[in-house]
């Protein structure tokens, strides 16, 4: 078997991480450095024409298999070794559903909040103050559902992957855990899993977060994010 991730240590980068640390199987990494933009290479790009970490590469069969996007790399996996899903036809619609949310939601507005909040070099209150109070619309969006069951989608799966590593920057998103306490149970619950913790420490050298020199900045939010394409 032969998988090889390229990823990051981002909140999307940790996902696959986490999971592949959890299914015990053997894995190759291929850091690809953001900050100094090989996710715009043409070798990259060939793997993922959105030029965004993290990808999957799956060489197990005649052909081999690439797959880009945090949440597919997440079902993919999941699929494959059977776990982390359940085959439950209701059990496993709910798991994708919360993935979605993940996806759709939760990831994105954290990542523009993050970005307003923490990485903007000029503040603008209109745009904080919109992706807070959507941050934390979401946030009550778990704790609602996390009152109801142990996770996301009932049984521990990749909806509770997905959505930890975001989770976990929510300070740097002007947001706070304090009121909700099953969110932070949960979050309690996920940061003391021993696979979660080797999948955040897969590239422990590698800060989350965007390097405070002007060089990273201007490739992960100015124009070179547009050169070598």
């Amino acid at each position: 078997m032969a998988l090889e991730l390229y990823t990051w240590a981002t909140p999307n980068g940790h996902k696959p991480q986490i999971l592949l640390e959890e299914l015990g199987v053997e894995y190759d990494v291929r850091p690809v450095n953001i900050f100094e933009g090989e996710q715009f290479t043409e070798a990259f790009g060939k793997l993922n024409p959105n030029r965004r970490i993290p990808v999957l590469v799956d060489s197990d069969g005649d052909k081999p298999l690439t797959v880009f996007e945090s949440g597919a790399i997440l079902l993919h996996l999941a699929d494959k070794f059977g776990r982390f899903i359940s085959k439950d036809p209701h059990a496993r619609s709910a798991t994708i559903q919360w993935l979605m949310w993940q996806m759709g939601g939760l990831g994105p507005m954290f990542g523009q909040g993050q970005h307003f909040s923490t990485y903007a070099r000029e503040k603008h209150q209109y745009s904080i103050d919109r992706y807070t109070q959507e941050g934390e619309r979401l946030l009550m969006v778990m704790e609602t559902q996390l009152s109801q069951t142990e996770y996301l989608a009932g049984e521990y799966s990749i909806a509770d992957i997905a959505c930890f590593p975001w989770i976990r920057v929510h300070k740097m998103v002007n947001l706070s855990l304090e009121g909700k306490p099953n969110v932070k149970n949960w979050y309690g619950k996920m940061r003391n899993r021993a696979a979660v913790d080797r999948g955040l420490n897969v590239l422990r050298e590698v800060l989350t977060g965007v390097p405070n020199t002007d060089h990273a900045h201007d490739i992960m939010f100015g124009k070179s994010q547009f050169k070598n394409r």
